[in-house]
């Protein structure tokens, strides 16, 4: 007999494209900044808004080359596949400060194809194709903290 995973309940509904784009944007600010995974996230529909910790406000050479790279992940046509884990085997992959304190023992893994994976319970679609065009709508920087908000949408 299969035994059934049982995952926490999800409380929000996300829009599949814009929360697929998250993790691409997530994944791709990694790279070309070193920084971590967005510190606040807003997403919804028709726009969304991501906080991230930096050192230093991006230039605009830097802004569109986060826009561009984002765009090539997406035109990749990626799959977008789950894998299911224990917290034990997540150690070590995968940060769990931000998994809360009644998380199941069994956790979820998105992948967006060999570009990016992350815990998450979220709604995504099945392929990057399915998601349009990343447009940065607008930015600001906050020096006191060091955080860097971007606003983006899907055209």
């Amino acid at each position: 007999m299969e035994q059934q995973i049982q995952l926490n309940e999800h409380n929000k509904q996300e829009y599949p494209p814009m929360h697929t784009t998250e993790h691409i944007v997530n994944q791709t600010m990694i790279r070309l900044f070193g920084c971590g995974r967005s510190v606040s996230a807003h997403i919804e529909r028709k726009k969304s808004k991501l906080d991230y910790r930096l050192n230093a406000c991006p230039t605009e050479e830097q802004i569109k080359n986060l826009e561009e790279a984002v765009n090539e992940v997406i035109a990749r046509h990626l799959p977008v596949t789950t894998e299911f884990i224990t917290q034990e085997e997540a150690k070590g992959r995968f940060d769990l400060e931000r998994l809360p304190e009644d998380a199941s023992e069994t956790v979820r893994v998105v992948k967006v194809g060999d570009y990016d994976e992350c815990l998450c319970i979220g709604t995504h679609v099945a392929n990057t194709s399915e998601i349009g065009t990343f447009k940065i709508i607008s930015h600001d920087w906050d020096e006191e903290s060091k955080r860097w908000r971007m606003r983006f949408k899907l055209v």
